[in-house]
C-alpha cells in the first residue's frame, strides 16, 4: 500500500511538471514577435541632415502630442522639436495609429526617430536601438473603483480591488501585442506560476483610450505606466492605480539600428537636455501639474475630446468656404495673429481676431474690428483680395504663401522681392527658396535701395517667419483635426462599437 502511494505521487509530480512546462512553453509562443514588416531602411544623420527634416515618429495622447486652444503640445513633442533645432533641421510629424506600428514606420524609413515613451526591453532591442533614457516609471495595474467608492469606508474600497499581481491569475487583461506591457505581462504569469488572459483585441484604440474603457466598464483592467495612469485619474478619480506590476523601468526613444551617428548625435543632446531646468519644467507641466492637466482634458478646445480649434470653428469655416481655403488653413492664420482672442489689439493699432489694420477696415467697410464675425468676413476678404492679385501663380500653395507674406507686410514688398528675385535670374513665381530669400534681404540697405524696389524697406524675416509658422501649425491641425467636424464623430462611434464587442 505504501509503495503505491509513493507511485501515485511520483505520477502526479510528473504530471505537474508536464503542465508547468506547457504552461510555459504556450507563454513562450505567446511572446511578441520581433519580425519587422519589409527590409530596414539605411539611413543616417548623414542622410537626414542632407535632407534637412528631422522626422518624428509619435501618437496622439494627452501627454505626448495634442492641440490645446490650437497650439501643438505635448512633452514628446516639446522635446523632439527643440532636438530638430538643436541639429538645425525642420521637424516633421509623422503620425501612428497606436504603439504596434510605430516599429515599422521607423524602420521602413518613413520616419527618423520614435518620439513617444518607449519602456526599454530586451525583445524591442531586436527591433530598434534606445536612446538614453529620459526618464523612470513603473508599470501599473488600471482598474475601477466601486460605482458607489465615494460613499465607501476606505477598507471596503481596498478589499474590492486586486492589491497583488497574484490576484489577477484565470482573469482578463487588455492590452496592445506589441506594448511593453504585454511583455511584462507575460514574464509575469511566469513569475508567479499561473496563467493570465491577455485579451489584444483593440484596434487602432492608444493606451489612453483603452483606460478610458476601464472608466466606462467596458474592460475590467489594463496596465500602463504609472506617470501616465495617475495622471488620467486626476480626471478620471474612479480608476486606481496603485498596484505595481514592474519594477522601475526606464522609458526611451527609438532609432533604427543601423544608425550610429545619428544614435550617438541624440544621446549626446539627450544627456544634455535632462540636465536643464527647461526639461524638468517641461516634464512636471505634462505629469506633475495635474490641475493643469485637468484643466486642459475638461476643456471644448482640447483636440482629443471635439475636434475644435477654437470658439470660432463655425465662423472661420463659414468664410474660408467663400475664400476657397482649407478652414484650418485659416484658423491658423487667425492663431497666429491673435491666438483667437478677439479683443487683441497691436502696437501698429491692427485689431480683432485677424488683426485688420484701420485703414484696411475703413476700405472694407468694417465698423467693428473686435466682432469676431466681421473681423474674420473683413480679414478673408482682404485674403481673397490679395489672392486674386497673384491669378498668374498657377500652383496653390505657392499662391497661398504670396498672398500671407502679402498680408502681414503688404502686397508691393512681394512685388519688390519678385523683381529682385528675377534680375537673381530666379523664378519670381515661386515663393519658397526663391521671392522668400530676397524677401528676407529687403531689410538692408544694398538691397532695398535697388532701383527695381518701389515700396522701400521692410524687415523681411517677419513675413518669413509667418508664412513658415501658419503653414507648420496648419500641418499639426490636418493630422489632428478632421476637414469635415462630422468625420469625428463617425471615427469616435467605430472607437465606441470596436471597444464594445466581446
Amino acid at each position: 500500500m505504501e509503495k503505491l502511494k509513493i507511485i501515485i505521487a511520483l505520477i502526479l509530480i510528473l504530471a505537474f511538471a508536464a503542465c508547468n512546462q506547457s504552461d510555459l512553453s504556450s507563454s513562450q509562443s505567446r511572446r511578441p514577435k520581433t519580425e519587422l514588416d519589409g527590409p530596414i531602411i539605411k539611413r543616417d544623420l548623414k542622410e537626414i541632415a542632407e535632407e534637412g527634416k528631422l522626422r518624428a515618429i509619435m501618437i496622439y495622447s494627452s501627454t505626448s502630442y495634442f492641440l490645446y486652444r490650437g497650439q501643438a503640445m505635448g512633452l514628446e513633442y516639446e522635446l523632439v522639436k527643440r532636438l530638430a533645432d538643436h541639429l538645425g533641421l525642420e521637424l516633421e510629424i509623422v503620425l501612428a495609429s497606436n504603439i504596434d506600428e510605430v516599429f515599422d514606420l521607423l524602420n521602413r524609413g518613413e520616419g527618423d526617430i520614435i518620439t513617444y515613451g518607449l519602456t526599454i526591453t530586451e525583445p524591442r532591442k531586436e527591433l530598434i536601438n534606445f536612446t538614453d533614457y529620459l526618464y523612470t516609471t513603473h508599470q501599473a495595474l488600471v482598474q475601477r473603483k466601486p460605482t458607489n467608492w465615494r460613499k465607501l469606508p476606505r477598507h471596503k474600497i481596498s478589499k474590492s480591488l486586486v492589491k497583488d499581481a497574484i490576484e489577477l491569475i484565470g482573469d482578463t487583461v487588455h492590452l496592445h501585442r506589441k506594448s511593453s506591457y504585454y511583455e511584462r505581462m507575460i514574464n509575469l504569469q511566469e513569475e508567479i506560476g499561473g496563467s493570465i488572459y491577455l485579451d489584444t483585441v483593440l484596434g487602432n484604440h492608444n493606451i489612453e483610450d483603452i483606460i478610458k474603457m476601464v472608466v466606462d466598464g467596458k474592460i475590467k483592467y489594463t496596465v500602463s505606466d504609472y506617470n501616465l495612469a495617475s495622471i488620467n485619474q486626476t480626471y478620471y478619480p474612479i480608476l486606481d492605480v496603485e498596484t505595481p506590476i514592474s519594477l522601475s523601468q526606464r522609458i526611451a526613444w527609438g532609432v533604427r539600428n543601423n544608425g550610429p551617428e545619428f544614435l550617438s548625435t541624440v544621446n549626446q543632446w539627450v544627456n544634455q537636455i535632462r540636465k536643464t531646468d527647461v526639461y524638468h519644467f517641461i516634464y512636471d507641466k505634462y505629469y506633475v501639474h495635474k490641475k493643469s492637466y485637468k484643466r486642459r482634458v475638461e476643456s471644448e478646445f482640447f483636440s482629443k475630446n471635439s475636434g475644435q480649434i477654437s470658439q470660432f470653428d463655425t465662423l472661420i469655416r463659414k468664410h474660408a468656404e467663400k475664400l476657397g481655403w482649407d478652414w484650418r488653413l485659416v484658423s491658423s492664420v487667425v492663431y497666429q495673429e491673435s491666438r483667437f482672442d478677439p479683443s487683441s489689439t497691436s502696437w501698429a493699432g491692427a485689431g480683432g481676431l485677424m488683426q485688420v489694420m484701420p485703414s484696411t477696415a475703413e476700405g472694407l467697410g468694417l465698423h467693428d474690428v473686435y466682432d469676431p464675425e466681421q473681423n474674420i468676413e473683413a480679414g478673408t476678404r482682404y485674403l481673397k483680395n490679395i489672392w486674386d492679385k497673384f491669378e498668374n501663380i498657377k500652383d496653390s500653395t505657392q499662391r497661398i504663401k504670396f498672398t500671407l507674406a502679402s498680408y502681414n507686410c503688404g502686397y508691393g514688398h512681394l512685388l519688390d522681392a519678385q523683381r529682385l528675385s528675377s534680375q537673381d535670374g530666379k523664378d519670381s513665381l515661386q515663393y519658397d527658396a526663391n521671392v522668400e530669400v530676397w524677401l528676407r534681404k529687403m531689410g538692408e540697405y544694398r538691397y532695398y535701395s535697388d532701383p527695381l524696389v518701389k515700396y522701400g524697406p521692410v524687415r523681411g524675416e517677419e513675413p518669413y517667419g509667418y508664412v513658415r509658422d501658419i503653414f507648420l501649425r496648419y500641418e499639426h491641425y490636418k493630422r489632428l483635426i478632421p476637414l469635415d467636424p462630422s468625420i469625428l464623430a463617425l471615427e469616435e462611434n467605430e472607437k465606441q462599437l470596436s471597444s464594445s464587442k466581446p
